[in-house]
This record gives C-alpha cells, sequence and structure tokens, in this order.
C-alpha cells in the first residue's frame, strides 16, 4: 500500500508560480506512472498532467500545457508539479495519485492511491 502526502499549495498571484510535491511512503513509487489532478469548488476532479514510471514520458492536459511541469524524483520517492504563468482559473485542491496501469490515461477510474490533496488559490 502506498501512502501520498502533497505539499506546496498556497496563495499566489495571478501570473504567479508555485511548486507542489508528492511524496511517498510505504512502498517505491518507481514502478508506478503517476499524476496529478485538480479539483475547483463545485467542479468534478479533473486530470492535470501525468508522469511515466522513469519520468521519460509526460503528458498534460491541454489547459496547462507549457504553463506546468510534472517531474519525479524516484530516488526520493517524490514527484512534483512546478506550476507558472498560474491563472484564477486553476484555484482548486491538487491531488497525486499511482496510475493503475502502464498505458497513458487520463480517467479518474485508472488512478489510486490518492492523497488528501493540497489548496491551490490563485488570485486575480
Amino acid at each position: 500500500q502506498v501512502q501520498l502526502v502533497e505539499s506546496g499549495g498556497g496563495l499566489v498571484q495571478a501570473g504567479g508560480s508555485l511548486r507542489l510535491s508528492c511524496v511517498a511512503s510505504g512502498r517505491t513509487l518507481s514502478t508506478y506512472a503517476m499524476g496529478w489532478f485538480r479539483q475547483a469548488p463545485g467542479k468534478e476532479r479533473e486530470f492535470v498532467a501525468r508522469v511515466s514510471s522513469s519520468g521519460g514520458s509526460t503528458y498534460y492536459a491541454d489547459s496547462v500545457k507549457g504553463r506546468f511541469t510534472i517531474s519525479r524524483d524516484n530516488a526520493n520517492n517524490t514527484v512534483f508539479l512546478q506550476m507558472n504563468s498560474l491563472k484564477p482559473e486553476d484555484t482548486a485542491v491538487y491531488y497525486c495519485a499511482t496510475a493503475r496501469y502502464n498505458y497513458r490515461t487520463t480517467q479518474i477510474s485508472t488512478y489510486g492511491n490518492w492523497g488528501q490533496g493540497t489548496q491551490v488559490t490563485v488570485s486575480s
């Protein structure tokens, strides 16, 4: 069983940056592809980014492409989400999760071991 803990969220002005971290315990992350998702108030949870188990392949939602970067440090069991040029519409609780399958997918049902989330608020 993997336990995931997200951190790094906070309040930032539009155009600013934040770096989220997702630290795992209980099991090594190196065998899992990982994903970041977010959920805004009153909205469904949505896919943000995915990184392969090695870190060599990444995939992004169109809404964050060119602004967000997902990466990982398998030696330290950590996955990151660097968020630049933040917009008010990026405001949400951000979650990390392990992918159940090796193929690229954005569906929530194909991810598990969800963390508790970290709040990101972008003011205009």
